[in-house]
């Protein structure tokens, strides 16, 4: 998925100003946010990710644009107070109940400026992706398999990997769209919009959903 990366880099140019990315990973849309002029506080709880983000980021030239912390998206390591706060690739879908939920973005939230907003992405599965996905290695790349184990009940996806340089499993809880909705109410966020993809549709049921919400 290429899609996200212009939508957030977008988001951070009309934000004119320090952006928090949380789950900031390998830089994926970190990076290509500061080659457009951005500075970026980019939080991860991996120091693996870290490495390699800040390698690649010397790579492109634009290492003085990125301040990497290492830290928890419910807790982020940030005393700053910024225009934006991103949370993308579904990273929110790594906390698992309300409760935590609610910490991470509640935290967000003091993370903003009066009137800043938090942009992020998740998603709920369809019956059909989860009958054609559950329990079956699929190639999604030349070399690189990937498994779905779908528990309805717990709302959970098991999502194993695995490809040259080993295997590794990590687990995943989602939601309804109309729970992310009164999540953010409770947390002190006004919902902006929800979208259903990155091209900016209007959401109308699906899989994914893009939200962009105000602080109150």
């Amino acid at each position: 998925m290429i899609e996200d990366v212009s939508f957030y880099v977008d988001e951070a140019l009309t934000a004119g100003g320090e952006v928090v990315e949380l789950g900031v990973g390998t830089g994926r849309i970190a990076i290509p946010t500061a080659l457009a002029g951005a500075h970026v506080i980019g939080v991860d709880s991996s120091p693996g990710m870290l490495a390699v983000c800040v390698e690649r980021a010397r790579e492109a030239g634009v290492a003085e644009r990125l301040d990497l912390r290492l830290g928890d998206l419910r807790r982020p390591p940030v005393d700053e107070r910024v225009p934006l706060v991103t949370c993308p690739f579904r990273s929110y879908l790594h906390l698992r109940d309300d409760a935590e939920r609610l910490e991470a973005l509640r935290a967000s939230r003091e993370l903003l400026r009066p009137g800043g907003r938090l942009v992020f992405d998740v998603f709920t599965p369809s019956r059909e992706d989860i009958e054609e996905t559950h329990g079956r290695w699929i190639e999604r790349e030349p070399g690189i398999d990937e498994r779905a184990d779908w528990d309805l009940a717990a709302q959970t996806l098991t999502l194993s990997v695995r490809g040259p340089a080993g295997e590794s499993t990590m687990k995943l809880w989602w939601l309804e769209p109309a729970r992310w909705n009164t999540l953010l109410a409770e947390a002190g966020f006004d919902v902006l919009a929800c979208y259903r993809w990155f091209d900016r549709r209007p959401f109308a049921g699906g899989e994914d959903s893009v939200w962009i919400a105000a602080r109150k």
